[in-house]
């Protein structure tokens, strides 16, 4: 059985919340006759379980220590990141070229129709330019 200050401890909150939990009917407690409480280790699991979002033990983020990975599964992960990022960047090369040449294609069309299009009668020679004809 817990005390309140060890319940509190155990769960990672402050001894108010663990109060404030058995005052509101969230945690089943024993009171004793000197006023204080004795906490079910099994009803503290339930509770910490069921409210573990407002747990402050529960938000605590794993360290590289508490991870289950170790350095060569880490690598591995590490060599497959290298990998998919020389994807992209040969992905991103293989744009930019084809950008490049569609730019070039779309410049020469543009130079094509305007020769084609470009339908102005031949100058004039000078007998014609003189009778206007």
């Amino acid at each position: 059985m817990y005390t309140l200050g060890q319940a509190a401890k155990e769960a990672g909150c402050s001894k108010a919340t663990i109060s404030r939990a058995i005052k509101n009917g969230k945690l089943s407690a024993s009171r004793l006759e000197d006023n204080s409480y004795q906490i079910n280790p099994a009803e503290l699991q339930r509770w910490v379980d069921s409210n573990g979002h407002r747990n402050s033990k529960m938000k605590q983020i794993a360290t590289q220590d508490e991870t289950a990975e170790t350095p060569r599964e880490t690598s591995g992960l590490q060599v497959e990141l290298e990998a998919l990022r020389q994807i992209a960047d040969d992905r991103q090369k293989t744009i930019d070229d084809l950008r490049q040449r569609l730019d070039a294609e779309s410049e020469e069309r543009r130079k094509l129709t305007a020769m084609v299009t470009d339908q102005r009668q031949p100058p004039k020679g000078f007998w014609a330019r003189l009778t206007g004809r």
